[in-house]
């Protein structure tokens, strides 16, 4: 069946929400989606799931999906479907197909022009067929899914560890070791210009004519996985430039608040980025990696950077000066040694999981096009 859009569905609004926390809770239950996706938790849906997300407001509006109840804040919209022949998520794989960021009514602020989305063309098979592909399809996001559950569990592992060390002080030998101001004996406390490079400069080789650009929007809130699909290829882009092993810190609100930074182990090998100026990049001297994230998602490196923020309300920015000052505790070479050994295998586990991911959306996104255009699966 030959239709539009508006023949099938309403955009309803979102709703203004403040201070959503970035983690669920017994109380805050329910996924609150922004027009780049979740954003955090309330304890009040506005809409029961399954349910699509459109993004309403900004440069990048994304397309959303969620299984459960959700709510939607004043950045985007949600999906009402007219009636039952049409299948939700086989709605939100259509929908990926579709260039809303192009369907703009031309406001200082892009924005997506309901009129325009309604006037959109749509080929809607039979409910089966539509049941068949959003269930091809979503075999592939279960294992991304599955994958990023693993990636959590790792990296909270990783935390856990640098907590137990080298916050509450229970490193191994602890108990034999004399603490004076705070810090075990012979522990030393350096500067973090010291022991890290604060946005490095970084070099693209002559000649390269385009360059991967991650934007802030592809860091997930809370953990160092990142989307994919979100890169673009720029010619000679310009910003913020790091290679695998560079932490990307979050220095804006509600950015930083909400827990974006990220660890660069999602790059081929050899290969350079360009991302927003919205994050610092963090580049170990004579620390690991690993090292230098962990310490970049513990309360106290937050806490300093939040301090330092300067700027209009809403759009505040940390200040690359409040590093100047900040002490990193760092212990012998045999209990860093120690630390490395343990969590260098679960970071290289994430990294696997971070490409299995990407191929995966690699295959669906090459799937997609053809299942909706009944290419295959006639």
């Amino acid at each position: 069946m030959k239709t539009r859009w508006g023949n099938i569905c309403t955009l309803e609004y979102g709703k203004g929400l403040r201070n959503c926390p970035e983690a669920p809770s017994e109380m805050d239950r329910y996924r609150v989606y922004g027009t780049n996706g979740p954003i955090g938790w309330t304890s009040e849906p506005l809409s029961p799931g399954p349910g699509v997300i459109v993004g309403r407001k900004g440069a990048y509006r994304g397309i959303h999906f969620s299984r459960e109840p959700f709510f939607v804040i004043d950045t985007a919209y949600y999906l009402r479907l007219k009636d039952s022949s049409v299948d939700m998520k086989w709605a939100y794989y259509n929908l990926l197909t579709v260039d809303i960021n192009r369907i703009d009514v031309g406001a200082a602020i892009p924005t997506t022009n309901r009129d325009s989305f309604y006037a959109v063309p749509v080929v809607v098979p039979p409910l089966d067929k539509q049941s068949r592909i959003a269930s091809i399809l979503s075999a592939y996001d279960d294992l991304i899914d599955n994958n990023l559950r693993r990636i959590k569990l790792l990296e909270e592992s990783a935390k856990q560890l640098y907590k137990e060390w080298f916050v509450r002080l229970r490193f191994p030998g602890y108990e034999h070791a004399k603490i004076r101001n705070g810090a075990p004996e012979g522990w030393q406390q350096l500067k973090a210009p010291d022991v890290m490079e604060i946005n490095p400069r970084t070099l693209i080789r002559d000649g390269e004519i385009e360059i991967t650009y991650v934007p802030m929007s592809s860091l997930s809130e809370g953990h160092m996985t990142v989307s994919f699909d979100l890169f673009e290829k720029r010619p000679k882009a310009t910003g913020s430039k790091f290679k695998n092993g560079d932490v990307l810190f979050a220095r804006i609100t509600p950015c930083l608040e909400n827990g974006k930074t990220a660890y660069v182990n999602f790059l081929s090998d050899g290969e350079v980025a360009c991302g927003s100026t919205e994050f610092i990049v963090l580049r170990n001297k004579f620390l690991s990696p690993e090292f230098v994230y962990c310490l970049a998602r513990t309360d106290e490196f937050r806490g300093n950077a939040i301090k330092s923020m300067i700027g209009s309300s809403g759009r505040q920015r940390v200040q690359e000066s409040c590093f100047d000052e900040f002490k990193v505790p760092l212990p012998s070479r045999l209990i860093m040694d120690q630390f490395q050994e343990a969590v260098e295998p679960i970071f290289n586990k994430i990294r696997v999981l971070q490409f299995q991911s990407q191929r995966l959306r690699q295959a669906r996104d090459i799937l997609l096009p053809k299942l909706m255009s009944g290419a295959i699966l006639r």
